[in-house]
């Protein structure tokens, strides 16, 4: 068949598959440029999730009459600039849209109409366009000093079978919910408003520049609970800068439904990106909980490439080992100052388990012998005689374990230096400790409240860490193999594993190259033991594909690590003794990360008196 011209009106109507997958991509161009026109209010109207009628109306710059023919046009955009030369520079892009594709490529399968004022003309103007049909610049009336209103109907009329490819209006209208919350997100100085089928669903005020007016912008969005328990990030190396706040590990997901990622404003959902922050928390959480967590990188245009897909979504990076290496640590910094903290949600859901008994039906008797007197310890009162208590109440003078006075505890824990000091234990974060119950749960009093602490799961992540301790402070043993292993794999495989060969052995594996598309592997980590070591390199090989970082050799090793924690740490059912409860506690307090065992699970609930109050009715 002969090559053929395609036709101006089939190529935009291609081209707009890229980049309007839906109506929340047609809305994230258009407030994407309301962004870049120096908005500082938009509004987001969407019917019929977005299919039936889309309004954009913002308080930007806004265009003038001569501008609106050009704007959809293809390639046509007022974000690049020649040099003297009249060369363009895609590396130099500091607006978030630049390719001069959204308008030309929504008015060529809906129907567009653009309307505005631009900030030193009296009159506004207006163009529209129908399924690629442009209509004459004519004038039209505009509500505010200066701006843009941009309203799409009928999306995707002229393109019928996109339409079949389309979700339930309701799908799309939360597509377009989650879009303008990530926008929200990247710029708190902006008012948004969002309206969908005639409901504001989502209304927030400017906030002021900084840190604060973040936390709040995203407080707004993503509930008060998450600003309880966000860390704050701050970091920079190499003239990057990341910010943002990540969630404590115990105010985990089981979704990645929680991680945002920005990059110089812009939203994107990067592998490399996503890859850094499940390492970060690699050591808190098991594999199938996710950390919440929003993230703004800001790095020099020169290195990251954002002109990799005609919806921006993605970016490459110059160095992305700085890039990784930056967010790892600035995440582990960021946990290892928290401490003990455990997320507020911790006592919300010990409080939400808590239902009231019942007691007594109405007018029914109340004695010794009634069932509810068997449990109530206040009956001692009124029972009489020890041995009638005893008799009414049995095991109410046993315990699980026997604690000493405070003052003795007080005096064991003092140095020498010290002794004539007085401590009171009820001043510790995690206080002192009252009773054991069951052999495994540690009851402590503070001095507004009290904690419980699981045993077992707080001692697990005390050993953990000084495990780690230890195999950062020198090399990790390694082990020959009898017989050195070959491992086929893909070429382009066993190249990426050859070439980190040198990280490899920092974390006891000795791997070299074995031909074409094969690799040798003669030692491996002493941690893992008998180990499947086909399995192993070719996890590594998946992860250096995926990630560019050898996670899964890391997260083995931390797993063997938490194996070995467990079975070397105190049981659940072992009776302590009230130094050795306290010991516990105050390591607890001493030790990053003590929070949560390795698994992500909390190891101490903290009930304040409110809380207590509340059970009771008392507030």
């Amino acid at each position: 068949m002969p090559i053929r011209r395609l036709p101006p009106e089939t190529v935009n109507r291609i081209a707009a598959g890229e980049v309007v997958e839906r109506p929340a991509s047609a809305i994230k161009e258009l407030v994407e440029n309301a962004l870049d026109a120096g908005a500082t209010r938009i509004e987001i109207q969407a019917d019929g999730g977005g299919l039936s009628r889309i309004l954009i109306a913002d308080d930007g710059h806004g265009m003038a009459a001569d501008q609106l023919a050009l704007a959809v046009e293809r390639h046509a955009t007022s974000k690049l600039e020649p040099d003297d030369a009249g060369d363009v520079d895609l590396l130099r892009i500091s607006t978030l849209g630049f390719r001069g594709e959204a308008l030309p490529s929504i008015g060529s399968v809906a129907r567009l109409t653009i309307t505005s004022r631009s900030r030193d003309s009296a009159d506004a103007h207006q163009i529209t366009v129908e399924g690629g049909d442009q209509r004459p610049v004519a004038p039209a009336g505009f509500p505010g000093p200066h701006g843009t209103r941009v309203e799409v109907r009928d999306l995707f009329y002229a393109t019928p079978a996109r339409l079949k490819f389309m979700k339930s209006e309701r799908s799309e209208a939360m597509a377009i919910s989650e879009e303008i919350k990530r926008q929200a997100m990247a710029h708190e100085t902006v008012a948004f408003t969002l309206d969908l089928d005639g409901r504001t669903t989502l209304r927030l005020p400017a906030e002021h520049p900084g840190d604060g007016g973040r936390l709040k912008r995203l407080a707004a969005l993503l509930g008060r609970d998450f600003e309880a328990n966000a860390l704050l990030i701050d970091q920079e190396r190499d003239n990057v800068r990341l910010t943002g706040y990540a969630g404590l590990p115990t105010y985990s997901r089981g979704n990645a439904g929680h991680q945002y990622l920005f990059v110089n404003g812009r939203p994107v959902r990067d592998r490399l990106l996503q890859g850094a922050l499940r390492g970060a928390y690699a050591d808190f959480l098991a594999r199938d909980r996710h950390p919440a967590a929003v993230l703004f990188l800001d790095i020099d245009r020169l290195y990251v490439d954002v002109n990799v897909h005609p919806a921006k979504a993605e970016v490459r990076f110059r160095d992305p080992a700085l890039v990784r290496g930056l967010i790892v640590g600035a995440l582990r910094h960021a946990l290892a100052g928290a401490g003990h903290r455990a997320s507020t949600t911790v006592a919300a859901d010990a409080l939400a388990g808590f239902r009231p008994h019942s007691g007594v039906g109405a007018g029914a008797a109340f004695s010794p012998s009634s069932p509810s007197a068997q449990g109530f310890s206040g009956w001692q009162g009124w029972a009489g005689s020890a041995t009638a208590t005893a008799q009414v109440l049995p095991g109410l003078n046993e315990r699980s374990a026997r604690v000493e006075s405070e003052t003795a505890f007080a005096d064991q824990q003092l140095t020498e230096a010290r002794q004539a000091e007085v401590i009171d234990p009820l001043d510790f974060p995690l206080g002192a400790a009252r009773a054991q119950l069951h052999g495994t749960y540690i009851v402590a009093q503070t001095r507004d409240g009290l904690v419980v602490v699981d045993q077992h799961a707080a001692h697990e992540r005390l050993v953990y860490e000084r495990m780690k301790v230890q195999m950062a402070a020198g090399s990790v043993t390694r082990q020959a193999l009898l017989t050195p292993e070959v491992v086929e794999l893909d070429p382009a495989e066993a190249e990426r594993v050859s070439a980190r060969a040198d990280e490899l052995a920092q974390l006891g594996l000795i791997v070299e190259p074995f031909g074409a598309g094969a690799v040798l592997v003669r030692e491996t980590p002493a941690l893992l033991g008998d180990t499947d070591v086909q399995g192993l390199i070719r996890d590594i090989a998946d992860d250096l594909s995926e990630h560019g970082a050898a996670l899964a050799l890391s997260e083995r090793l931390g797993e063997v690590c938490g194996t070995m924690a467990c079975h070397g740490s105190v049981r659940a059912g072992r009776v302590l003794s009230a130094p050795e409860m306290n010991a516990l506690l105050r390591q607890m307090e001493a030790t990053p990360h003590s929070g949560q065992c390795n698994h992500g699970r909390p190891t101490y609930v903290e009930l304040k008196l409110n809380d207590l109050e509340k059970l009771f009715g008392r507030r």
